[in-house]
């Protein structure tokens, strides 16, 4: 990644995210409110085709500024589907997931509070989605069990959290499909709680190594700076005895050289 494209997104994240955030709100009032008015839903649908140039804008910006074009539209299938099929246009909401990033890395350091806010807005999320998208596919269906957004929000909490009580099963095709999407992608959130968890745990009981690590470490220093100051004192201890009986001995010499020259 380039310092330009880096520049670039650190700039427009908080305003990218903002429009797929926006983009629930056209999507799903339509849905949700099926008989709005014709003009306002006009309105709706002509926020709605602003908010996919802008996207496909960023989206021509972010592949300009990058230095292998090609590479970096192959690691973003999203953005492209979402730009040449219009059609896909609940594929934008996945921008609105980079909320749980913001509250997870708005800080150096990780904690489990901060991780769990961003997996309950994920997860908030994507049941929102679920069942705007269930209810915009199953509504007009013939015989389906989901026709209003209370029936949809039920069975896509079900479905997030792979309970499946099937009450309320998917008639079309394109129900199936957002149902297969959603149990994907609830499955991963479910891995993704367990990992945070665990995560938290061995960085807990990691931290509580460390700490007896250390105070072991201290206690490890400090013995040896009393043994090492036990040696000092013993070595000085050692050196006054022996001046001691250096002292002793030259006294003992000088007194029995004076006897001798007093007897000769």
């Amino acid at each position: 990644m380039t310092d330009r494209l880096s520049r670039y997104e650190a700039r427009t994240t908080g305003f990218m995210l903002a429009l797929a955030l926006l983009f629930i709100v056209v999507y799903g009032a339509p849905v949700v409110w099926s008989d709005m008015p014709p003009a306002l839903r006009g309105s709706f649908e002509a926020v709605n085709w602003a908010i996919w140039a802008i996207f496909a804008l960023d989206l021509i910006i972010r592949t300009g500024l990058s230095e292998q074009k090609l590479r970096y539209l192959a690691k973003h299938p999203i953005d492209v589907l979402v730009v040449l099929v219009p059609a896909l246009r609940m594929l934008r909401v996945l921008r609105a997931f980079t909320a749980a990033q913001v509250l997870v890395t708005r800080s150096g350091q990780l904690s489990l509070l901060k991780s769990t806010q961003a997996i309950a807005l994920a997860t908030g999320l994507l049941i929102l989605i679920g069942a705007l998208a269930i209810l915009d596919a199953e509504r007009s269906v013939a015989g389906s069990t989901i026709e209003t957004f209370g029936d949809a929000l039920w069975w896509s909490l079900v479905t997030t959290t792979t309970v499946g009580y099937g009450d309320m099963v998917p008639e079309s095709g394109v129900g199936r499909f957002v149902a297969a999407g959603l149990m994907l992608v609830g499955i991963s959130l479910l891995g993704v709680v367990t990992a945070t968890v665990a995560s938290w745990f061995l960085g807990k009981a990691r931290s509580a190594m460390e700490e007896d690590s250390e105070a072991e470490q201290r206690s490890t220093d400090r013995l040896a700076e009393k043994v090492a100051e036990l040696e000092q004192r013993l070595a000085e201890i050692h050196t006054l005895l022996v001046s001691e009986r250096d002292s002793a001995s030259e006294s003992s010499g000088g007194a029995g050289g004076g006897t001798g020259q007093a007897g000769s």
